[in-house]
């Protein structure tokens, strides 16, 4: 199993979250939205394979490493999502069954620069939307939680540019 690309810091547990429909609302696009911790999984398996097509294990073995922690992060808001007391189903705004999760989202560049740059991007975005969600976020649990999965993805962010600059 590939090791995780995130910091040795352990993640604040959720035994003491209970029901609470807002913090899951303003959660709950950080699980399976459009920019969220489902397409980073995907995408970055996607770009994976597509370095390997272009003979870089490194960096598709790197790209690998983020999904993993990435894979932890959505581990983590769908046991959230659950203690808050939304059944985590892949849609943009569980508990509801519509406007289910789709691979659409995904941006399958297939050049190296472009790919980086996508998931830097992404990086971007995701770090915007959780300080969004924190600023919204009432509950310290979650707020807590939330502040963890940030600092992975900015540890993202500086190996993808440490990546790009090679590339440049």
């Amino acid at each position: 199993m590939n090791k995780p690309i995130a910091l040795d810091l352990p993640y604040p547990g959720t035994e003491g979250i209970t029901a609470d429909p807002e913090a899951a609302r303003i959660i709950s696009p950080a699980y399976a939205a459009a920019h969220s911790e489902l397409t980073a999984i995907l995408q970055y398996i996607y770009h994976h394979f597509n370095f390997q097509s272009l003979g870089d294990e490194e960096i598709a073995s790197t790209l690998i490493g983020i999904s993993v922690a990435e894979m932890r992060h959505l581990e983590i808001l769908g046991e959230t999502l659950s203690k808050l007391g939304a059944d985590p189903v892949f849609t943009r705004m569980p508990p509801y069954k519509c406007d289910f999760y789709s691979s659409s989202f995904v941006t399958y560049s297939k050049t190296a620069k472009k790919m980086i740059m996508d998931n830097i991007s992404g990086e971007l975005l995701a770090i915007s939307d959780y300080r969004d969600m924190l600023a919204r976020l009432k509950n310290e649990e979650v707020a807590a939680i939330i502040s963890r999965i940030i600092l992975d993805e900015e540890l993202h962010v500086k190996v993808l540019k440490e990546i790009l600059a090679g590339l440049c």
